[in-house]
């Protein structure tokens, strides 16, 4: 059996004559029985699986973008791969410097674990960490050492559970001149401790600055008995 020129030719029975004209069918039915036949599995048992087409089909979409990009770029494909070089490098270069960016807006994590410690206790704590280079905890110690300091100045209520966030919004009415300061400092306390970064010399120094300018603050006297602690 054999497909030609649309017309589908069978063998004439062997009852006809030699001269006898072929036997034909109409181009419309030829052509599925065909599609039939050459749809049976036989016929694609050495085809490529779907996954296999489909990776073909991506590799290349691939090759036509970069063909694209290289004869758009300046000096072709070895411009292409320097400038693809550069973003590489800097994105390791701010992955290096700011570490992993998982913080959330506002910690709802307590700023003092179940151990009490005095703000000399704490400010100890944070030079022998930042003598060793561990800018993290010294920041985070640093922290403590602030909001203890007003505790025991009587410009906080000591507060079981209260978040370095808490404790910069409290102590700002009292201490308005340094809102800007404890919300930074706070942020900068969530950002080591909760959001997954890496302090460095340069936020400890702003912290251990900050703690010194607020023991030298008079607070804002607000009617509160806080306010007379000065």
């Amino acid at each position: 059996m054999s497909l030609a020129g649309g017309v589908l030719w069978a063998a004439a029975p062997r009852s006809r004559g030699g001269d006898a004209p072929p036997v034909t069918i109409p181009r419309d039915p030829a052509r599925e029985a065909a599609r039939r036949e050459l749809s049976k599995p036989a016929y694609h048992q050495d085809d490529p699986s779907l996954l296999h087409r489909g990776l073909d089909r991506f590799w290349e979409w691939v090759d036509k973008l970069f063909s694209a990009a290289s004869g758009a770029t300046p000096g072709g494909g070895f411009g292409l791969l320097v400038i693809a070089l550069a973003v590489i490098a800097l994105a390791v270069a701010l992955w290096w410097r700011l570490g992993t960016p998982h913080r959330t807006p506002h910690s709802t994590a307590a700023l003092f674990d179940d151990r009490p410690h005095s703000a000399a206790e704490h400010r100890a704590a944070a030079e022998a960490h930042a003598a060793q280079g561990h800018w993290t905890q010294a920041v985070q110690e640093r922290m403590r050492a602030i909001v203890r300091s007003l505790e025991e100045r009587a410009l906080l209520d000591p507060r079981p559970g209260r978040t370095a966030d808490e404790a910069a919004t409290e102590a700002g009415r009292t201490l308005p001149a340094h809102t800007d300061g404890l919300r930074t400092a706070a942020r900068d306390f969530d950002d080591v401790t909760y959001g997954g970064r890496t302090a460095t010399r340069q936020t400890y120094e702003r912290l251990t600055t900050l703690d010194t300018d607020l023991g030298r603050t008079t607070p804002t006297l607000t009617g509160s008995p806080r306010g007379a602690a000065e």
